[in-house]
């Protein structure tokens, strides 16, 4: 299979074939080397600053996402939530869930994040800021810029999914004064899910370690102690532990504005292509790492099901009301050029025969 997927995404075949050794035993100073490595380089990618801290979750982004919100917000707060989306929406719910007192800043479906947005709450007070840097659900890529200026401006604790961004958009977590930052491993750093990690700056850390949370598996706290010898307070997913590292010093070995250059020049060529085909951007601000289609003239999650059962390629359909009508091409992982023309020949007879 091709896989134009959002995530997983096509993976390096060197990373397929490491998934198939044997998983060691993860108590030993040699794992734990191996963990301080990924910790640094991510670091190093990310762009932090002095005294900030990476750990790791198994499972999903979602995991990650929870924990960031238990772990830094109390009942006390009032946090401000862009929900554009699915994901946006997610993060609701977690507040709702655990009773973080949050103000819900709805858009539109494809709607862009402006000024005009963020001036309403310019005199409200506000603790907390979450966004999905990439809304990956309807495509839209949100102006880190803007929000770092309003969050800063108002001195709020920023908190960033930057699951399916990081490595794909330009993110400097030091000069974007972001205090969380949420990764996972299956979108741009292209191995297997299962790991999520958090970048945690000296605010986070100190919010962490002085506050009370109740929870085993999500205590950060417990998770930072034990990172400091290499280390997860209970059984990580070794394996896919493993093959972040051998992704993350590939990545140090070409530099990480390289791969965020070649999965740019990946989605450009990608909407070169498809600009005379029946089809329309869902948004008008996009990332690198995905681009949402509209189709009129045939069902959009019709078409990936075509993809999928007739020419052996992946894309990812939507659900609910933009079922039938959007579906995403991610461009992150092991894809190139000529997959990419492959993916549009097909969409030609896809269209053609409709």
């Amino acid at each position: 299979m091709l896989n134009f997927a959002v995530g997983p995404v096509q993976m390096d075949e060197e990373i397929v074939k490491s998934a198939a050794q044997p998983v060691p035993y993860f108590r030993t100073q040699e794992f734990s080397s191996i963990i301080l490595q990924n910790e640094s380089l991510i670091g190093k990618f990310a762009g932090i600053g002095i005294g900030y801290r990476t750990v790791f979750l198994t499972g999903s982004g979602t995991a990650a996402m929870e924990a960031a919100v238990i772990n830094c917000f109390t009942p006390k707060d009032n946090v401000l939530v862009v929900n554009g989306g699915n994901f946006g929406q997610r993060f609701a719910d977690i507040c709702e869930i655990h009773g973080i007192p949050y103000i819900d800043l709805k858009l539109k479906y494809g709607e862009v994040l402006t000024e005009e947005h963020l001036k309403k709450y310019d005199n409200i007070d506000l603790s907390g800021f979450l966004i999905n840097l990439h809304e990956t659900s309807t495509g839209v890529l949100y102006d880190l810029e803007l929000v770092s200026r309003f969050c800063k401006k108002k001195g709020v604790f920023l908190i960033v999914d930057a699951i399916s961004s990081f490595l794909a958009d330009e993110i400097n977590v030091n000069n974007s004064g972001i205090d969380v930052l949420i990764l996972g491993s299956q979108k741009a750093l292209a191995v297997a899910p299962g790991i999520s990690a958090l970048v945690l700056s000296p605010k986070a850390i100190e919010k962490i370690q002085n506050g009370t949370i109740k929870s085993l598996y999500f205590n950060l706290k417990a998770a930072l102690e034990n990172g400091e010898r290499g280390q997860t307070p209970y059984t990580p997913a070794v394996g896919i532990l493993l093959q972040l590292n051998y992704r993350l010093k590939q990545i140090d070995t070409i530099g990480p504005e390289q791969v965020i250059a070649a999965t740019k020049a990946l989605a450009e060529d990608f909407r070169s292509r498809i600009s005379k085909l029946p089809f329309s951007f869902f948004s008008s601000s996009m990332s690198n790492a995905a681009t949402a289609l509209v189709t009129n003239k045939i069902s959009a999650y019709k078409i990936f099901e075509i993809l999928k059962n007739d020419y052996g390629i992946w894309v990812c359909p939507n659900g609910g009301e933009l079922k039938e009508r959007v579906f995403r091409v991610g461009h992150m992982g092991a894809l190139s050029i000529k997959d990419n023309h492959i993916l549009v020949e097909a969409l030609k007879e896809i269209i053609l025969k409709a």
